[in-house]
């Protein structure tokens, strides 16, 4: 996994946070100092969080699970979509529907009436409906997939959430704190790190800072992916083996076939010779006893 660096950080404009006047006291541990009414973030800092985030969401995609994203404001959709979806994981890029995570069953049913639009329309009878009705379905189309779109495709509660602006997506990090989440997010100075689980103090209004953070994350991800597929395959090449070998002890070959025949005849040939009176046991069938006698001339018992 590439390390960031403190020069990307530092180009990337990653150091500079709100006004002094608008900070948060629970950012001061990540605070470097003071510059013109600015408080100026410690970028040695920030790299070793984003290392720590980056390794738990290499694990977390690692394991098969998903990460949702979220960032709503102007200058972060654009970043996060366009990176995000490199990886398939889902995003969410508009308006925060509430209760997406707390209510969930609700946006899967919003989610499955999109995809019965999509049947509608995609079936002859479409073709009969009034040409105002198919408007209406056209535009109630565009306005899930413009919601819901790029969650269509998760149909169970992801395992951590990723947050660009925390004090403007408070609502996601509230949600996902009820159900115990784990949130990952781009803190700045004036919000509180303390109510998220891997903070990153960065700049969270800069383009580049916003690009530079997320490119690391979604590359972490890529390994974990990538990493998940080999043992996948490893597994699959084992299991393969491990069948072609059980077969392989059932196919006997002719010399081993005639050595268990003539085994079997010494083991069956053996009994016979034990012990004296080996031609009545020969002759007598399993199971069943000797006749009793009685001497000769002797009285009747």
């Amino acid at each position: 996994m590439a390390r960031t660096t403190f020069e990307e950080l530092l180009d990337a404009g990653s150091h500079f946070g709100h006004l002094k006047r608008k900070w948060n006291p629970n950012m001061a541990p990540y605070i470097f100092m003071e510059r013109n009414g600015i408080h100026i973030i410690d970028l040695y800092k920030t790299v070793a969080k984003i290392d720590e985030a980056a390794s738990a969401l290499k694990q977390i995609t690692k394991s098969g699970k998903k990460v949702l994203f979220v960032a709503t404001k102007k200058q972060a959709k654009e970043i996060v979509a366009e990176h995000v979806k490199t990886v398939g994981m889902p995003y969410v890029t508009e308006r925060w529907p509430g209760g997406m995570l707390t209510n969930f069953a609700t946006i899967r049913k919003a989610v499955r009436k999109m995809s019965s639009i999509d049947r509608l329309m995609t079936s002859p009878s479409y073709t009969n409906i009034s040409k105002r009705e198919r408007l209406q379905i056209a535009r109630e189309r565009a306005k899930l997939e413009k919601n819901l779109g790029s969650i269509a495709d998760l149909s169970r509660l992801p395992a951590a959430v990723f947050v660009v602006d925390i004090s403007k997506e408070h609502i996601a990090i509230a949600e996902a704190r009820k159900l115990n989440i784990p949130t990952f997010a781009i803190v700045d100075t004036n919000s509180d790190p303390n109510i998220v689980d891997f903070p990153i103090p960065a700049n969270d209004d800069a383009s580049k800072s916003i690009s530079l953070i997320i490119g690391k994350m979604v590359q972490a991800i890529e390994e974990g992916l990538m990493e998940r597929k080999i043992d996948r395959d490893k597994r699959a090449d084992e299991d393969r083996e491990d069948g072609a070998g059980g077969f392989r002890n059932y196919d006997l070959d002719d010399e081993e076939e005639d050595e268990i025949s003539v085994t079997g005849e010494r083991l069956r040939a053996k009994p016979a010779g034990e012990g004296e009176g080996g031609d009545d046991s020969r002759s007598r069938k399993p199971g069943t006893r000797k006749p009793l006698g009685r001497k000769p001339g002797g009285p009747r018992k």
